[in-house]
């Protein structure tokens, strides 16, 4: 696809899924920056040196790619990627959403600074991101968003336990969506997520993997990030090469919201006996 002349940001840009994305949208004529902190595995600390690196292997490549380390976890943070980009390139039209963290700790175990770190990478950073890039999107041909989710949180029969925070914070990122593929719609800002399953550091792997590569989910955030997209609030579900999209969508003869047009029940007990007409989901298998 053709990206000339387009602008992107990407966030976790410097590993993974995030500089197989940067690639791809330079190779096709973007000009991008990448941000990465260079967070350890814990999603603690940070080293500048992993997005420098990154940013110079692309350039290396003959790429229009630059980068940026700084701390996405406050409104200023994210304030000053936007900033950083428009002072590079001047505009922006494409926002990727992709930094993220993985990390485990049951209910009974939750402590505020481990929710803290979970929420600053999945709600708060995508909400100030988007904040201060809206204005350059709605000056843009073709602005996109892409944010980022879970089959783990999506789906119950995908979780794990201890992901609590890191599934709360995935499905925030669908509130996002469907909210501001909304609020953008009349403006032509295209709002959608991808749910990618691949095999990075975040699963503990550090070669090549043989399968759920991060390569294989690249061509449907292209697609997403390209003009052609025409749809917003759409999930992308994307593994093996493989691709899914789905969102969520009401009943038939709905008026909402006083006629859900499904099974009446005036007592606990006319719930209980329609129950299994009431629900509509499939058994966890």
């Amino acid at each position: 696809m053709d990206f000339t002349g387009k602008i992107a940001v990407i966030t976790g840009g410097a590993r993974g899924l995030g500089l197989s994305y940067a690639r791809a949208l330079a190779q096709g004529g973007a000009r991008v920056v990448i941000s990465d902190i260079g967070a350890d595995n814990a999603g603690a600390g940070s080293d500048a040196s992993v997005v420098q690196a990154a940013a110079e292997a692309l350039q290396a490549e003959g790429l229009n790619v630059i980068g940026h380390g700084g701390d996405l976890s406050t409104n200023a943070g994210c304030e000053q990627l936007i900033a950083y980009a428009i002072e590079a390139f001047g505009q922006l039209d494409i926002l990727i959403h992709n930094a993220g963290w993985v990390g485990y700790q049951n209910i009974a175990d939750l402590d505020a600074a481990f929710l803290q770190r979970a929420m600053d990478i999945n709600l708060y950073a995508p909400l100030w991101l988007c904040k201060h890039a809206w204005p350059h999107l709605l000056r843009s041909s073709a602005p996109r968003i892409i944010l980022t989710t879970s089959d783990r949180a999506m789906y119950a029969q995908y979780e794990q336990t201890g992901l609590v925070a890191y599934s709360a914070g995935k499905m925030a990122q669908l509130g996002i969506m469907n909210a501001l593929s909304h609020e953008g719609a009349e403006a032509g800002i295209k709002v959608n997520a991808i749910s990618p399953v691949a095999k990075t550091r975040m699963w503990g792997v550090t070669e090549e993997p043989d399968e759920l590569k991060p390569d294989w989910v690249t061509p449907g955030v292209l697609f997403l990030a390209s003009s052609q997209c025409e749809d917003t609030g759409y999930i992308l579900r994307a593994s093996n090469g493989q691709f899914t999209a789905t969102r969520f969508t009401e009943n038939p003869g709905v008026d909402y919201p006083r006629n859900l047009a499904r099974i009446k029940a005036s007592s606990a007990e006319a719930v209980a006996a329609a129950w299994n007409s009431i629900k509509q989901t499939q058994p966890f298998s």
